[in-house]
């Protein structure tokens, strides 16, 4: 696997300094509206990972990542409201700084002068983001290791249902250009994509060597830790729902008034035994099939399985967040509270 972009390193400070210069020029010219930019930056990292043991294994490799990120805030009216992007790539020549800046400067100007919607159980459609946020729940949940402490609500639903046909999820540790993707986990055990959910069906945990002893499996190549002095435990790698075949706007064509949420806030509290959640939302509402006024200050309640089962369209639009993937998705309905 070639997870290592020899570009990165050799590429200057000075030239790094450049790419998050042209971010934040980028968004101060996005806008006039656009009156500050709270952070602008590159990043970059790179690892390096041996494992050998008495047993046969001599397994090395070494990986890297850049990355570019905005943070802007627009002002009108005496209303000020911030938007952010971020993006992270495998490959220096896949990293577009000036996307990104005019990207987070779109995000904060369509969000000035946001109010409050009316309470009500309606239509929602997730950006991806917004669906990234809610993976790192299900990433809890599909956790053999959590599975066998009673502590996901996945649990001895193997074969069953657990969401709408549209929905299928995978982890996969080898996908081209994936920051998760590597040759090895963290035992030595060969990456590989495993399909978690297909067609709404649950059809696999994630195993490190351990917990899939205790199922009588194979692991799944999902041990990881976070240095050689801690001992492995289940982690996620490309984690990510497949995209469809539906661009956002034959999503939202016949949705007469719905919820297109571009932000939630305190995810943290959402609860992967039990899968209820009732999180702070952003967006902008959805009326005769188009985007309108800004949203702010709502909260969206419900329960993972419900709105897994309650999928009724998916994207084309697949994009990740780090090394969580998704395309947007509508949501026959959530609960919103507002007004």
């Amino acid at each position: 696997m070639d997870t290592f972009d020899p570009a990165i390193f050799q590429t200057t400070i000075e030239e790094k300094i450049e790419m998050a210069r042209q971010a934040e020029r980028a968004a101060r010219q996005y806008d006039r509206r656009i009156s500050l930019i709270e952070r602008a930056g590159y990043e970059d990292g790179e690892s390096q990972c041996l494992i050998l043991n008495s047993r046969g294994i001599n397994a090395f490799a070494r990986g890297n990542y850049c990355g570019s990120y905005v943070f802007a805030v627009a002002q009108e009216n005496g209303d000020a409201q911030t938007g952010f992007s971020l993006s992270l790539k495998q490959r220096l020549s896949e990293l577009a700084p000036i996307t990104v800046g005019q990207e987070a400067a779109h995000n904060a100007v369509r969000s000035l002068h946001a109010r409050s919607a009316p309470s009500g159980r309606i239509p929602c459609i997730m950006e991806p983001y917004v669906a990234t946020r809610f993976l790192g729940i299900i990433a809890q949940m599909v956790d053999a290791e959590a599975v066998q402490k009673n502590k996901s609500l996945f649990k001895d639903r193997l074969g069953q249902r657990v969401g709408s046909e549209a929905i299928s999820l995978v982890d996969d540790g080898t996908f081209p250009g994936g920051i998760g993707s590597f040759p090895f986990d963290s035992e030595g055990v060969p990456s590989q994509r495993t399909e978690l959910i297909r067609d709404g069906q649950l059809t696999s945990y994630l195993y490190d060597t351990y917990t899939a002893h205790r199922d009588n499996t194979e692991s799944t190549g999902n041990g990881q830790r976070s240095s050689f002095r801690s001992l492995p435990s289940v982690g996620s790698t490309n984690f990510m729902i497949e995209p469809g075949t539906m661009s956002l706007d034959e999503l939202m064509s016949d949705i007469q008034y719905g919820f297109y949420i571009t932000e939630v806030m305190g995810m943290h509290t959402a609860n992967p035994i039990s899968g209820e959640f009732s999180v702070g939302a952003a967006g902008l509402l959805i009326e005769n099939g188009g985007l309108t006024v800004p949203v702010r200050g709502v909260t969206i309640a419900g329960n993972i399985l419900q709105l897994l089962e309650g999928v009724e369209g998916v994207g084309s639009d697949l994009r990740f967040f780090g090394s969580r993937g998704a395309p947007s998705l509508r949501i026959s309905y959530l609960s919103l509270s507002g007004e």
